[in-house]
């Protein structure tokens, strides 16, 4: 039986921990979805975090309170704002996996005191 060199041990467990977190990461990006209505609320498109529209909720009568541009501007307007909401989480989600800090978080010092801000 050979023995690892603790060198190659090292590099070998921080290998195993990255793939770790890069699952964790790819895991949570695969989670988002964006749901952000349309101006009157009554379309509800679903986003993900690539921007792909995965579902569409019209409510009942929609169809009859909109002109098909009014109906367009309305389903684009929501898809929009939902795109925006799923980058924003996406970006949120890469930054926390660059930095480890979650977005909003409060940077603190080495004892754990809050580092004020510049």
């Amino acid at each position: 039986m050979s023995d690892i060199h603790p060198d190659v041990q090292a590099a070998l467990d921080t290998a195993r921990a990255l793939r770790h977190r890069i699952a964790d990461m790819r895991e949570r990006l695969d989670s988002i979805r964006a749901r952000r209505p349309s101006p009157g609320g009554d379309v509800i498109p679903e986003v993900d975090s690539m921007g792909r529209l995965t579902d569409l909720y019209v409510a009942p009568g929609t169809t009859l309170r909109y002109t098909s541009d009014e109906l367009v501007s309305e389903i684009m307007a929501a898809i929009t704002e939902s795109t925006a909401d799923a980058a924003r989480q996406h970006r949120a989600i890469m930054n926390t996996a660059a930095t480890g800090v979650e977005e909003g978080a409060k940077p603190t010092g080495t004892n754990g005191a809050e580092v004020a801000a510049r």
